[in-house]
């Protein structure tokens, strides 16, 4: 029996690949001696699997060859998409055995074809890392040589022979070498850590399980459908649900897999990290140690499920995490960063304010972290349960008790959560009507409305948002830009505008008490669709004026995923703009704004910051001369030290001027209320 169990609004900033995976059955392709095989649970697992995908997925695609083609290539990539792992003629080969071979297993719920790939790419991991280890055993490497590794090889093709594979091996392994010199860790001999390093990850291979390689495919094939389907192991699953009640005792982050590393997917509010504010969104998790002083362990290759059995802990005990920094496009040196674990404090989760003067005028702030809902007090009437809009609402009367002339709602990297709220919060802002619209895949359409009659702050309004604002805060820019209300600042949301379902699999066998768990799948069901009818999928909200953050958007977005399901529209809803904000209006502050900008030299010099940044994301190679890797370093380590400022979680009135952005959006929403006053 199949049970719904779960309706979430959330969104995901990335990735989830399994860990490594290698080897194959067929002519042409060499096969390990003790290949890993689908279990009995799992073979039962991936018929639920294609049932559910077929039948109750927003997408309905057909399954034939061209679904078998776009499964492989998107494994293929999964599996080694830097082109490190695979030379151009096994690449052909597992193309003509397995290329079209996909489709009709997955009509039947098989993962032949995934384990063969899986168990070839997991014999050639283990072939690099012996290489690896053989090489910074033994070789005496040339940092002069005016030598280049390729970063980003996404369009390029395969190595054609072995030689060609192994030279870039070489390559990988000065560049590791240089990234350990310039990382800090003088303590500790480059050569040796390394080493130790690939004899753990060898180790790692040598351990791998048939749930290594049942994720990694069915992550390529649910992902064919939308980024955001996705199937849950067991043990996957109670991960998610610890995520999703946030009660676990650790540093207060989501982690993802992409490729061999383990990334930061989410910093939850509240949590350790979100009040250290030295790990971001993106970072890469590369070694673990628990204290200050104790070794780091190495845990790239790892599963996740056991980087987070390290990240995990008691209270008041101390995590060190070994990172490559977001800000530097995870391209080194390593940083190592310590956090003090604790339980995730609802309190700074919760929305704050502040107050600060710009233009002779005192504007409010208002960060909201995420759209957080303390069910089970709502449906008790407890009367003092946690919820974004009441803490909102407290605010907002605060400020106008102190006379503000105007308003800015930071949703800056917020996530999502509970669409109830965005809705609530939204309707502080308008009179009464629709806010969003849901569409499912039958083509039905539900119309969420604000239901209160009133608008509690009828001021100046702003709303600034990232490339991280995603999913309900998405709906809130949204609503507030189609009604006219204020003013969207910032850069281009996320564009997840999708809505899943948590389904679990059970399977009732007679006569057997305790039933074998086959684990869940997260499917996309709706999409939703802002009052004017243009879905918030793949495009986001588009601000009114354009801010860049230190974002890299080429990376993080909706429209970065291939399956990503496409922006479209429906009818609008009956609803009446409020026209506190019109064109004209919105294109004279954006020319104060970059009148004003211009002449500011922090933002200039934040500017600046962003182009030199912007330049080394661009690169498609890095050198492996030590004096121009050292350069580039030394620039990257000063753009870290921008990122930490620009996101600085502080919210008093001090650190807000530091937040070179959020100035910026509080001089606009001034330039608002001096233009209404001047209007009267």
């Amino acid at each position: 029996m199949l049970r719904k169990i779960l309706l979430l609004i959330i969104v995901s900033l990335g990735s989830s690949v399994p860990v490594f995976a290698k080897n194959a059955v067929k002519p042409g392709i060499s096969v390990s001696a003790t290949p890993l095989k689908p279990t009995e649970t799992q073979e039962v697992a991936g018929v639920y699997i294609s049932q559910y995908l077929l039948r109750n997925h927003f997408r309905k695609i057909a399954v034939n060859d061209s679904l078998s083609q776009e499964i492989f290539n998107r494994y293929i990539d999964n599996l080694d998409g830097s082109k490190n792992y695979f030379v151009a003629s096994e690449v052909d080969s597992l193309r003509k055995i397995y290329g079209t071979q996909i489709d009709d297993e997955f009509l039947v719920g098989k993962s032949t074809a995934g384990f063969s790939i899986y168990n070839f790419f997991l014999k050639r991991a283990k072939e690099k890392m012996r290489f690896m280890k053989a090489v910074v055993d033994t070789a005496h490497f040339n940092f002069s040589k005016p030598e280049t590794l390729a970063l980003d090889n996404k369009t390029a093709p395969w190595p054609s022979d072995k030689s060609l594979l192994r030279d870039v091996w070489r390559k990988e392994l000065k560049y590791l070498w240089l990234n350990m010199k310039y990382s800090g860790e003088k303590k500790k001999p480059i050569r040796t850590t390394l080493s130790k390093s690939f004899t753990t990850r060898l180790n790692l291979l040598n351990r791998q399980k048939p749930e290594d390689a049942f994720q990694a495919y069915n992550y390529a094939l649910t992902t064919s459908f939308d980024p955001h389907t996705s199937y849950f192991s067991p043990d996957e699953y109670k991960n998610f649900q610890i995520d999703m009640s946030r009660s676990i005792e650790g540093i207060g982050a989501k982690l993802q897999t992409e490729g061999e590393f383990t990334v930061v997917a989410e910093i939850i509010p509240g949590g350790p990290a979100f009040k250290n504010n030295l790990l971001k969104k993106g970072d890469k998790i590369i070694g673990v140690g628990q204290g200050k002083t104790a070794a780091v362990v190495d845990v790239t290759g790892w599963r996740i499920n056991d980087v987070v059995k390290l990240i995990r802990g008691k209270k008041g005990t101390t995590v060190s995490l070994k990172i490559l920094p977001a800000s530097q496009s995870g391209r080194g040196p390593s940083k190592t960063i310590h956090l003090l674990r604790d339980k995730i404090n609802l309190e700074e989760q919760a929305a704050k304010k502040s107050i600060f003067l710009q233009n002779g005028q005192k504007i409010g702030v208002i960060t909201i972290p995420s759209f957080y809902l303390d069910f089970e007090g709502e449906q008790l009437n407890t009367g003092n349960y946690n919820s974004t809009s009441r803490d909102v609402i407290k605010l907002l009367n605060e400020l106008i008790a102190e006379h503000v002339q105007g308003i800015v709602i930071d949703l800056r990297e917020n996530g999502g959560g509970s669409l109830e709220e965005a809705v609530k919060v939204t309707g502080l802002f308008i009179p009464n009507g629709p806010v969003v619209q849901i569409s499912s895949s039958t083509g039905r359409t539900t119309v969420l409305d604000d239901e209160d009659g009133g608008v509690l702050y009828n001021g100046p309004l702003a709303v600034l948002v990232n490339r991280y604002s995603a999913s309900a805060s998405e709906i809130v820019a949204a609503a507030i830009q189609d009604y006219g209300r204020g003013v969207i600042i910032g850069e281009r949301t996320f564009g997840k505008g999708t809505v899943q379902s948590i389904i679990n699999f059970s399977r009732p066998v007679p006569g057997i008490e305790n039933q074998p768990d086959l684990g869940e799948i997260k499917l996309t069901i709706a999409k939703f669709y802002r009052v004017s009818g243009g879905s918030t999928q793949h495009k986001g909200v588009v601000p009114d004026i354009s801010m860049p953050s230190i974002i890299d958007t080429s990376a993080i977005g909706e429209d970065t995923y291939p399956s990503s399901l496409p922006w479209s529209t429906i009818s609008p809803s009956v609803y009446q703009p409020t026209g506190d904000v019109s064109a004209a209006e919105i294109d004279i502050l954006h020319q104060k704004q970059q009148d004003r900008s211009s002449k500011d030299p922090l933002y200039q010099s934040y500017l600046n910051d962003l182009g030199r940044l912007d330049q080394i994301r661009k690169k498609k190679s890095v050198s492996l001369e030590d004096s121009a890797f050292k350069t580039e370093i030394e620039t990257m380590k000063k753009i870290e030290d921008q990122w930490i400022k620009e996101t600085d979680t502080d919210k008093n009135a001090k650190a807000v001027k530091k937040d070179v952005l959020l100035d910026q959006s509080a001089s606009v929403v001034s330039d608002l209320s001096l233009l209404k006053k001047g209007a009267k």
